[in-house]
């Protein structure tokens, strides 16, 4: 009895308990039916879309930059194709490959495909491991791979391994214009016209995207979108690269003479304000710029503002020849101090009583007469006159860095400023600023702004030509033919003799000014000469710039690296010498023209 007792027990502890587990069952198959009911009935393509996101890969399809040119079209930066190999270590694992041996596949472990790759990257295994294994969806195992050795990569078909196209820059000239032409760091362009004018060299970059499967291959027929990339324009400079390399060359040569600080030999076509050599003692290398001393990264025609010295007597001299206070010919006796206002002023060398005319004091250089035809002008004509030619101003030639110029207002000059600013001291300038007085003066008075970019060209070959501001009149045609045979006698009696080419007419104007030291006053100087030819229809300046140079003032002279360029230009540009007599005005007062210095 007891025994039958016990059993119902059992039994109904039994049915109670498969009662239970049934009615689990239950709950689980109508909670999953549920979830199957969402995902197939009620959002099928939103979960389909999530499955595709998972297999979804994109790839960057990067834009062509564009080349730099120089004016003949030669090419001075350029982009070569290279490839990222990077890693989707989530997919990365053990595959099989065809054995070109048997033609069966085979099974190849992870570690030996590391290996192999190991062999074609010339890259620890150990190192490439850390690269290759792991959890995230992005490594890059290497950079940088010509198109043959990233295929030698692909080849060896370990999933998860692709080779993403990047472009690498080269440069052919190498160092020639590196200045000018900038180079690139590893988050993009840095300096020069690779930094200024990236918008229109990088272009936009492109997309594809497509599906892979679970071994990381793409899946032929599933999702495949291709946005193009729109490459980048060429940009073709002004600058001539042949006689910028010869323009390096000579200022280097001269710089080391000297053992200055630096030098610099600028070209300007002063016809349209192009120019065609910017030329550093020193210069970058675009492939190495950490290799060159910082200074040296930006042209220094650009960067670099110093006293000019006597360059800026032209610019007295050209407005008192416009304002009608002053003929070339007019006659002054010049002794070697000057007193006025109660300041003394004084040529760099004691010379005699001179009876000279206006033409005269220029060539020579004297700054007491300077100073004589100077204070016949107001102050604020002076100063306008300084002001329309660009000194004072910034000067932009598209490099992304300002040329400075600084000229404090006649207000703020003090006693001897007004008297030193007539002979190119108590302001500073730059080789450009310096460039675009002279273009000028020797351009029938019109100021044309100076440019480095001639051009824009589309990949399909369209050019479209820089937009350059128009030319503004500051003197007349009178006063600039005035200057210019004055420019003529500087180099035919006065202090520039050694300028002179054979069988061309060629004027200009040396300066010498003390140089500014970091910790206030002078402690150098800077040796400047700028000068035109042919002067019977002037086409072309050349500056030529040595800052600090060592020695014995009286030493120095950089017209010998003038006419080494400008001689250079002269017959690469095919002008042909002339023979003009030259047409200078007389320095001295009577018939006796060769007069003691």
């Amino acid at each position: 009895m007891a025994a039958a007792q016990k059993k119902k027990r059992a039994e109904r502890v039994l049915s109670f308990r498969m009662r239970i587990g049934l009615t689990m069952i239950l709950v689980m198959l109508l909670l999953l039916g549920g979830r199957l009911f969402h995902v197939q009935g009620l959002d099928p393509a939103g979960h389909a879309q999530a499955a595709v996101s998972e297999r979804l890969r994109s790839v960057p399809l990067p834009a062509h930059r564009g080349d730099i040119l120089d004016a003949q079209n030669r090419v001075l930066a350029t982009s070569v194709d290279r490839y990222d190999i990077v890693a989707d270590q989530q997919v990365v694992d053990d595959f099989v490959r065809l054995d070109e041996g048997t033609g069966l596949r085979e099974e190849v472990p992870v570690q030996t495909g590391i290996a192999e790759l190991s062999e074609v990257l010339e890259i620890d295994a150990e190192e490439l491991t850390d690269r290759i294994i792991g959890e995230s969806r992005y490594s890059v195992v290497t950079r940088s791979l010509t198109p043959a050795k990233s295929q030698e990569v692909l080849d060896l078909n370990i999933p998860g391994l692709y080779a993403e196209p990047v472009t690498e820059r080269s440069y052919p000239s190498g160092a020639v214009a590196g200045s000018i032409i900038g180079f690139m760091g590893s988050d993009g362009p840095l300096e020069g016209i690779e930094a200024a004018q990236d918008d229109a060299l990088s272009g936009s970059d492109g997309e594809r995207i497509f599906e892979v499967g679970g071994d990381g291959v793409r899946i032929p027929i599933a999702t495949f979108e291709e946005l193009p990339a729109e490459d980048g324009q060429d940009i073709r400079l002004t600058i001539d690269q042949d006689l910028q390399w010869f323009a390096q060359e000579s200022i280097a040569k001269k710089s080391n003479q000297y053992n200055a600080a630096w030098g610099n030999a600028t070209v300007v076509d002063l016809t349209d304000g192009d120019i065609l050599a910017m030329a550093d003692s020193q210069t970058v290398d675009p492939a190495e710029p950490g290799e060159t001393e910082e200074l040296f990264r930006r042209p220094l025609a650009l960067t670099q503002d110093f006293e000019p010295g006597s360059t800026g007597k032209a610019i007295t001299f050209a407005m008192a020849l416009e304002e009608g206070t002053l003929n070339p010919t007019d006659g002054f006796t010049v002794d070697n101090r000057y007193e006025v206002d109660g300041q003394t002023i004084s040529d760099a060398t004691r010379h005699p009583t001179l009876d000279m005319t206006a033409a005269g004091i220029f060539a020579r250089s004297y700054n007491t007469g300077t100073v004589m035809i100077g204070g016949e002008i107001p102050e604020d004509v002076r100063y306008d006159y300084m002001k329309k030619v660009g000194i004072g101003e910034p000067l932009d030639i598209g490099l992304g860095t300002e040329a400075n110029s600084v000229l404090r207002p006649p207000e703020e000059w003090d006693a001897r400023q007004h008297l030193t600013t007539q002979f190119g001291q108590g302001y500073t300038t730059s080789v450009l600023h310096n460039l675009q007085t002279f273009q000028a003066l020797a351009n029938d008075g019109v100021s044309v702004p100076l440019n480095l970019v001639d051009a824009y060209i589309d990949a399909d070959g369209t050019e479209h030509p820089a937009q350059t501001a128009p030319g503004e009149r500051v003197f007349s045609e009178q006063t600039s033919e005035e200057m210019l045979r004055m420019f003529e006698g500087v180099v035919d009696y006065g202090t520039a003799q050694d300028a002179a080419v054979a069988g061309y007419r060629v004027g200009g104007k040396t300066g010498i000014a003390e140089a500014a030291g970091a910790g206030g006053g002078f402690d150098g100087h800077t040796q400047s000469f700028i000068g035109m030819a042919p002067l019977d229809d002037p086409k072309y300046l050349v500056a030529v710039t040595v800052h600090r140079p060592q020695g014995y003032w009286r030493d120095w002279e950089v017209t010998d690296t003038f006419r080494e360029i400008m001689s250079y230009v002269l017959s690469s540009y095919d002008d042909a010498p002339t023979g003009a007599k030259s047409e200078a005005y007389d320095g001295f007062e009577g018939e006796n023209q060769d007069q003691p210095w």
